[in-house]
This record gives structure tokens, C-alpha cells and sequence, in this order.
């Protein structure tokens, strides 16, 4: 007999700090995002579905297969190029669902110098991120 282990998540719980942290930028992050698609997706030529703002550990965005797009709050404290750089990437999934080289086609087609913003954002972690905002070297 086959027996199917299911992993189990273990989510660490939010601290307060934490949790005051990204309820206290994450309406100016779905301001900033609104802002950004809406100059960006009549360019691309996408309409998205939903778009979220939530506290995510590890990804900047997402995109689902029914266009509804997902932002981390973190964004705000990024320079507008990444910024950019993260909403450009998260529309072009709604033209190309996988990172194919139609897909960075795309992107690229855009934004030229994206494997630069790539490669600034790979230089961003949002562990590093949280301790600058959390000892004020970041302007919040």
C-alpha cells in the first residue's frame, strides 16, 4: 500500500512589529501599485484581474493563471525602477504564464535595461530590507 505524505507548512508567526509594519505601508503600497499598472498595462496591452497587497517572505509578485496579480506592501520602500521593473514582470506573465524566452521578449521589449533591475532586486533581500526599515535606514 501507497502512503501519501502530506508536508506540512510551519508558519512562523508574525511579530507585532511586524504585522504594525506592513498594516501601517500597505495602503500606500496599493496606492503606488494601482498607480504603476495603470501606467503599464495599456502599454503591454494586458488588463488585470484583481490586484492584492500582501506581506509575502519571499516573492515581490505574482501572477495567477485568472490575471489577479499579488504585490508585497515591501515595494513602497523600493526606487520606482524596481518597482517598475516588478509590475512590468507580473503584467507580462498575463501575455506569457512561465519565464520563456517569449516571455523576457516581452519584458524586454519594455523595459530594455531590465536584466539590470533584475539583477538590483536579486541584491535586495526582504530580511535585510525589514532590519534597515526597522532601525530607520529606510525613509518610510
Amino acid at each position: 500500500m501507497w502512503f501519501v505524505r502530506r508536508r506540512r507548512r510551519v508558519r512562523r508567526t508574525r511579530s507585532r512589529s511586524e504585522r504594525v509594519l506592513y498594516e501601517t505601508h500597505k495602503e500606500r503600497a496599493r496606492v503606488i501599485i494601482h498607480e504603476r499598472v495603470l501606467l503599464w498595462a495599456p502599454r503591454i496591452g494586458v488588463t488585470p484581474g484583481r490586484i492584492a497587497i500582501r506581506d509575502q517572505r519571499s516573492r515581490w509578485g505574482s501572477c495567477s493563471t485568472k490575471g489577479n496579480l499579488n504585490f508585497n506592501y515591501r515595494i513602497v520602500f523600493l526606487p520606482v525602477e524596481l518597482i517598475d521593473y516588478i509590475v512590468v514582470h507580473e503584467l507580462c506573465h498575463l501575455h506569457e504564464f512561465n519565464h520563456s524566452k517569449q516571455f523576457w521578449m516581452h519584458v524586454s521589449t519594455h523595459l530594455p535595461a531590465y536584466d539590470l533591475h533584475k539583477e538590483a532586486l536579486h541584491r535586495v533581500t526582504h530580511h535585510d530590507l525589514n532590519k534597515r526599515i526597522q532601525t530607520g535606514m529606510v525613509s518610510t
